[in-house]
């Protein structure tokens, strides 16, 4: 019955679709038939009702009711038949207030306060439709007036708007004889369409359709050759006798899905993907499968596809090979992968030793030359018989116990042995069979022999070459049961060592590119601290171990035995940031030679980013442009143990107090230089003889693994349990010990400086009264702390220029005028006012009464200059503590 409800034929198809359109037309007019009805019943029910409505507030009588006694005995009879009479679903009479005195739906309601708004009823009948549970209701209120035209009352009229069937039942016959009539329209063209048909196929009838189909499933599963007919949904349709023997398909095939089959998954899959193949090898059971795969869709069938599928066996060995070379593709590109994940040149050769252990050799080794492995381009003829030697970098195999060179060992390729010849012709050589290849044994006979012991039967060696260069060699060996290697194979090596060489060759140039940068860095970077008084100090750096950074450090003796403490980082790694760490260092020195407060230096190096910034632009190698740095830098006065620090953006630097107390110093941070806008702040602390003050960059205390807020507790920690008399060159071992990783991803260095205060007896200090017979009482009281100090011979020429300062000061500055002497590795004579003029030095000319003072004063003094203070300046000169010898004579020469 189902397949006898199936419509085959086209005309009969054409006759439903017809039949469908019909449906829906008809349909569509009586919907537009029920909505008109709908309408129209609504319009004439507000007309009614507007009609009743107004009549019956007219009837005579009706206002004198609802003024009396007991509207109700009189209304409610009245609403009730003209409700009957008129057909009216329901009728309400109310009194001004809203009170019912009739109602003919619900009586009981008689008496209850209407719904709704009546008011719009005052100036003239109101009609409202509304949706009701019951339907469309339409209801029209009118005023109820006297005679003198005061309204007694309202009076509501409603109408349910009735189903609009008898509108609709008067037009459907219209309407399916206008159907029945398309359907005979329909039924003729379908009788035209069939007669189309029979022409267009010759006048065959549905018995010659069918013996053609039977011709056609004879010859279909008479051929010897597999036919498979799959369909959109992934199912079988058809599969001829030769591809079920084939396939070995169970009996029932069709319609079952070809994923439940068995088949091979490269195969199945390709019978349900659609996608054309033209003799693509598949294995089932013993035999292999050649398979033809073609869609159906493009040529008038549905979605599917039909697949031919014969015995090609004797592709067997085809398809071996074919697997082979797919291999090998699949060795090049993982080796793509596996080899050059890194920069570092004895890495690269190992990772290239790694892919291609087992898969292609069973055991490889790699030679470099010397300069390669220092970054450098290899000398010419290096490898060759008498040349520079190769040195093996890195050996693999199957097992671990290779009796080949170990790592380290240099190789001097003779002349004949494969190496050699790999290296001069520019090709890699095969030795197919070891036991003959002479040179190779030759070279080295109890080595050899021990390969051959081994099992090791053939090699390949091949030249690493990259840009022209030859870099060095790789050999592959293969042992025991492997095949040897074949000519095939030198074509292999050769391919794969081109890509395995052009990373090698990336390796060593970044390896010169680094050694560069690190020695670039070196060179800017102190190569030890300067001899100073003030505090006890020591450091340590550590580069990254694949990066060069810009971090510093500097201890910078100032005028008056001060201390200057440095510590800084450029962002960003490589060449552009050391050079600018190296530029930024400089311009440090510069500005504390100014001996100007950390506040002011901070200032002054931040503009000096912010113009670097303003160049062109360049790219740092890892992260990008570079854009600034952060600084720390601390100055220390251990006369009186004062210490004034700022930092720009930079780590909080640690405060180890005497007594065992760890803190970081609360310290503004003030923003990175470079970015500008904004001022720093200096932090004064009064430091007790044996303080620590421990500086550092963010290397130390962050790193991958660790964020800042542990590293900084971390740091606490290591600096706490130190032992409290342990020098500073210990802090920093221990430090380096708890915080620093094996393999640090950035540039660290670590100041530890001890305070140290002068004794009483180091220093002198004088106040010098406003006017000038002061000078030479200063000068006497000088004289006399010289020969206290045992400095007797320095008498002389340091009264000669505290003359010359206290004279310029008492004659161009202000009060205070105060003179100190300081005593340690050199004498200093210090003279400050209240003045901020600085003097300067010049050549007085022969007529000059004045002027040659300050000339006196540098050529007397070993060093002097100007700093200036909060209240004035300091004009300071420094000799030391041995009088040079003929030193007037020198001056007057």
């Amino acid at each position: 019955m189902r397949s006898r409800l199936r419509v085959r034929s086209v005309a009969g198809q054409v006759f439903l679709w017809l039949l469908a359109v019909v449906v829906l037309l008809v349909g569509a007019a009586l919907t537009t038939l029920i909505l008109q009805a709908h309408s129209f019943a609504t319009s004439d029910a507000a007309h009614s009702t507007r009609a009743a409505a107004v009549t019956l507030s007219r009837y005579p009588g009706l206002a004198a009711a609802l003024d009396s006694a007991d509207p109700t005995a009189v209304l409610q009879p009245l609403a009730v038949d003209v409700q009957k009479s008129g057909g009216f679903d329901y009728i309400v009479i109310f009194g001004t207030d809203g009170t019912r005195y009739a109602q003919t739906a619900h009586p009981e309601l008689i008496g209850k306060h209407v719904y709704g708004d009546y008011e719009p009823a005052l100036k003239g009948p109101y009609t409202v439709t509304e949706n009701i549970p019951l339907g469309p209701d339409v209801d029209t209120t009118v005023a109820i007036t006297r005679p003198d035209g005061s309204v007694a009352g309202f009076l509501s009229v409603g109408y349910y708007v009735k189903n609009t069937g008898g509108a609709v039942g008067r037009q459907l016959p219209v309407l399916f004889g206008g159907a029945a009539a398309a359907l005979a329209v329909g039924t003729g063209g379908a009788v035209l369409v069939r007669r189309r048909l029979r022409r267009q196929t010759h006048g065959l009838g549905p018995a010659e359709m069918t013996r053609m189909y039977e011709h056609h499933d004879a010859v279909l599963h008479a051929v010897r050759e597999g036919v498979l007919i799959v369909g959109g949904e992934g199912r079988v349709l058809l599969a001829n006798d030769e591809a079920r023997r084939l396939l070995e398909l169970p009996p029932e095939v069709e319609g079952r899905p070809v994923a439940e089959l068995g088949l091979d998954p490269g195969l199945a899959e390709l019978l349900v993907s659609g996608r054309a193949a033209t003799d693509e090898v598949y294995p089932a059971e013993d035999q292999l499968l050649a398979v033809n795969n073609r869609p159906t869709a493009p040529f008038g069938g549905g979605a599917g596809s039909v697949a031919t599928i014969r015995d090609t066996t004797e592709l067997r060995a085809l398809a071996g090979q074919a697997e082979a070379a797919r291999a090998r593709l699949q060795l090049i590109y993982d080796a793509g992968l596996r080899v050059g994940t890194t920069l570092d040149v004895e890495r690269t050769a190992q990772e290239l030793v790694d892919a291609v252990v087992p898969r292609f050799a069973d055991f490889a080794t790699v030679e470099l030359a010397e300069a390669v492995l220092r970054g450098d381009e290899p000398l010419p003829g290096t490898g060759v018989a008498g040349g520079p030697r190769i040195r093996r970098v890195a050996v693999g195999g199957i097992r671990e116990d290779w009796p080949f060179y170990p790592v380290g060992s240099q190789i001097s390729p003779l002349p004949g042995t494969p190496e050699e010849t790999a290296l001069r012709s520019g090709r890699a050589a095969l030795a197919a069979d070891l036991r003959r290849a002479q040179a190779w044994r030759a070279r080295d006979p109890r080595t050899a022999d021990r390969i051959l012991a081994y099992g090791v039967h053939s090699l390949i060696s091949a030249p690493l070459k990259a840009r022209g260069l030859a870099l060095g060699t790789a050999t592959f060996w293969r042992a025991g049961e492997s095949e040897p290697f074949g000519q095939e194979d030198v074509t292999f090596a050769e391919e794969l060592i081109s890509r395995a060489a052009i990373s090698i060759d990336n390796a060593r140039r970044y390896t010169r590119e680094h050694r560069m940068a690190e020695a670039l860095q070196r060179s800017l970077l102190p190569r030890g601290l300067p001899e100073q008084s003030a505090l006890e100090a020591a450091y340590r750096y550590l580069p990254a171990l694949h990066r060069v950074g810009g971090d510093w450090f500097d201890v910078i003796p100032l005028p008056g035995f001060r201390v200057a403490l440095v510590v800084g980082d450029v962002v960003g790694h490589g060449l552009h940031a050391a050079a600018t760490m190296g530029r930024l260092r400089t311009a440090v020195l510069n500005f504390a030679a100014l001996d100007l407060p950390p506040d002011e230096l901070l200032a002054r190096l931040d503009e000096l980013v912010a113009h670097l910034d303003q160049g062109e632009p360049v790219e740092d190698d890892e992260t990008g442009t570079v854009t600034g740095a952060t600084c720390l830098y601390a100055i220390y006065d251990p006369v009186s143990g004062h210490c004034a620090m700022a930092r720009a953006g930079h780590p909080p630097p640690v405060l180890v107090r005497t007594d065992g107390g760890v803190e970081f110093v609360d310290l503004p941070a003030g923003p990175p230089l470079g970015v500008g806008g904004l001022p720093f702040e200096t932090t004064e602390l009064q430091l007790a003889p044996g303080t620590l003050l421990v500086l550092y960059t963010d290397g130390l205390v962050t790193n991958r693994e660790r964020d800042l807020e542990t590293g900084l507790a971390a740091l606490l920690r290591s600096l706490a349990q130190a032992r409290a008399d342990a020098s500073p060159e210990e802090i920093c071992r221990a430090v380096f010990d708890a915080l620093v990783p094996p393999r640090p991803s950035d540039d660290i260095a670590l100041l530890v400086a001890r305070t140290r205060l002068f004794e009483p007896s180091q220093v002198a200090t004088w106040d010098v009264p406003y006017e000038f017979a002061a000078v030479s009482r200063i000068r006497n009281a000088c004289g006399g702390q010289l020969t206290v100090w045992g400095l007797e011979e320095l008498g002389f020429t340091a009264e000669l220029i505290l003359s010359e300062l206290i004279t310029n000061a008492l004659r161009y500055g202000a009060e205070p005028i105060r003179v100190r002497m300081l005593r340690d590795t050199s004498l200093v004579c210090e003279v400050s006012d209240a003045s901020s003029t600085a003097p300067h030095l010049r050549y007085a000319d022969a007529t000059d009464e004045g002027g040659r003072g300050l000339f006196l004063v540098a050529q007397l003094a070993e060093r002097w200059g100007t700093r200036y203070t909060a209240r004035g300046k300091v004009i300071w000169s420094e000799q030391p503590l041995t009088a040079p010898e003929f030193q007037f004579e020198a001056m007057l020469l």
